[in-house]
Protein backbone atom coordinates (compact mmCIF):
# COMPACT_ATOMS: atom_id res chain seq x y z
CA UNK A 1 0.00 0.00 0.00
CA UNK A 2 1.38 3.33 -1.10
CA UNK A 3 1.78 6.34 1.31
CA UNK A 4 -0.88 8.19 -0.14
CA UNK A 5 -3.30 5.90 0.21
CA UNK A 6 -2.31 4.61 3.37
CA UNK A 7 -3.31 8.33 4.10
CA UNK A 8 -6.88 8.60 2.30
CA UNK A 9 -7.57 5.35 4.61
CA UNK A 10 -6.85 6.59 7.76
CA UNK A 11 -8.74 10.01 6.65
CA UNK A 12 -11.81 8.04 5.10
CA UNK A 13 -13.66 7.48 8.60
CA UNK A 14 -13.14 11.59 9.74
CA UNK A 15 -13.64 12.38 6.03
CA UNK A 16 -17.45 10.99 6.32
CA UNK A 17 -18.32 11.38 10.05
CA UNK A 18 -18.07 14.95 8.47
CA UNK A 19 -20.74 14.81 5.97
CA UNK A 20 -23.53 13.29 8.58
CA UNK A 21 -24.33 16.41 10.00
CA UNK A 22 -23.29 19.97 11.26
CA UNK A 23 -22.46 17.95 14.48
CA UNK A 24 -20.21 15.38 13.27
CA UNK A 25 -18.16 18.22 10.94
CA UNK A 26 -17.52 19.35 14.32
CA UNK A 27 -17.08 16.10 15.76
CA UNK A 28 -14.25 15.37 12.51
CA UNK A 29 -12.58 18.81 13.16
CA UNK A 30 -11.69 17.49 16.47
CA UNK A 31 -10.55 14.29 15.51
CA UNK A 32 -8.62 15.54 13.12
CA UNK A 33 -6.97 17.75 15.48
CA UNK A 34 -4.91 15.12 16.96
CA UNK A 35 -2.87 14.24 13.98
CA UNK A 36 -3.66 16.21 10.83
CA UNK A 37 -4.71 14.13 7.87
CA UNK A 38 -5.11 16.11 4.28
CA UNK A 39 -7.98 14.02 2.90
CA UNK A 40 -10.00 14.52 5.82
CA UNK A 41 -8.99 18.48 6.01
CA UNK A 42 -10.06 19.00 2.58
CA UNK A 43 -13.53 17.37 2.68
CA UNK A 44 -13.96 18.72 6.36
CA UNK A 45 -13.84 21.91 5.01
CA UNK A 46 -15.95 20.68 1.75
CA UNK A 47 -18.61 19.80 4.17
CA UNK A 48 -18.84 22.54 6.30
CA UNK A 49 -19.94 24.59 3.44
CA UNK A 50 -22.05 22.35 2.19
CA UNK A 51 -23.70 22.51 6.06
CA UNK A 52 -23.43 26.26 5.93
CA UNK A 53 -25.47 26.32 2.73
CA UNK A 54 -28.45 24.21 4.00
CA UNK A 55 -28.30 26.63 7.05
CA UNK A 56 -28.36 29.67 4.28
CA UNK A 57 -31.01 28.55 2.19
CA UNK A 58 -33.00 26.97 4.81
CA UNK A 59 -32.84 30.69 5.74
CA UNK A 60 -34.01 32.66 2.56
CA UNK A 61 -36.92 29.75 2.13
CA UNK A 62 -38.23 30.59 5.40
CA UNK A 63 -38.26 34.00 4.57
CA UNK A 64 -40.83 32.87 1.37
CA UNK A 65 -43.16 30.95 4.39
CA UNK A 66 -45.28 34.47 3.60
CA UNK A 67 -46.25 33.54 0.51
CA UNK A 68 -50.02 33.36 -0.14
CA UNK A 69 -49.20 30.32 -2.34
CA UNK A 70 -48.25 27.40 -0.37
CA UNK A 71 -47.56 25.57 -3.86
CA UNK A 72 -44.73 28.50 -4.13
CA UNK A 73 -43.47 27.91 -1.34
CA UNK A 74 -43.26 24.19 -1.73
CA UNK A 75 -41.67 24.75 -5.20
CA UNK A 76 -39.01 27.17 -3.70
CA UNK A 77 -38.50 24.93 -0.66
CA UNK A 78 -38.06 21.96 -2.73
CA UNK A 79 -35.63 23.19 -4.59
CA UNK A 80 -32.80 24.89 -2.27
CA UNK A 81 -33.38 20.89 -0.26
CA UNK A 82 -32.82 19.21 -3.75
CA UNK A 83 -30.19 21.56 -4.26
CA UNK A 84 -28.64 21.00 -0.89
CA UNK A 85 -28.86 17.79 -1.58
CA UNK A 86 -27.15 17.09 -4.88
CA UNK A 87 -23.96 19.09 -3.71
CA UNK A 88 -24.03 17.23 -0.31
CA UNK A 89 -24.21 13.39 -2.33
CA UNK A 90 -21.41 14.69 -4.60
CA UNK A 91 -19.05 15.36 -2.19
CA UNK A 92 -20.11 12.41 -0.07
CA UNK A 93 -19.38 10.10 -2.68
CA UNK A 94 -16.19 11.37 -3.47
CA UNK A 95 -15.04 10.96 0.56
CA UNK A 96 -16.40 7.02 0.08
CA UNK A 97 -14.32 6.85 -3.20
CA UNK A 98 -11.41 7.97 -1.75
CA UNK A 99 -11.54 10.70 -4.09
CA UNK A 100 -11.00 14.94 -3.43
CA UNK A 101 -13.84 15.94 -5.56
CA UNK A 102 -14.09 20.08 -5.63
CA UNK A 103 -17.76 21.38 -5.10
CA UNK A 104 -18.05 23.67 -8.78
CA UNK A 105 -17.63 27.13 -8.57
CA UNK A 106 -17.64 27.11 -4.62
CA UNK A 107 -15.56 24.31 -3.54
CA UNK A 108 -12.12 26.22 -3.90
CA UNK A 109 -13.44 28.84 -1.74
CA UNK A 110 -14.51 26.64 0.98
CA UNK A 111 -10.93 25.53 0.92
CA UNK A 112 -9.31 28.91 1.59
CA UNK A 113 -12.05 30.32 3.73
CA UNK A 114 -12.05 27.52 5.89
CA UNK A 115 -8.51 26.97 5.56
CA UNK A 116 -7.58 27.91 9.63
CA UNK A 117 -10.24 25.21 10.83
CA UNK A 118 -9.54 22.40 9.53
Amino acid sequence: MSNTTSKIETGKSKAIVAYLTIIGCIIAMFMNNEVKNKFASFHIKQALGIHIIYFFTMAIANGFNDVESEFVFLSIFSSFLLFNFILWGYSFIGALQGKKNLLPFIGVYFQKWFNKIA
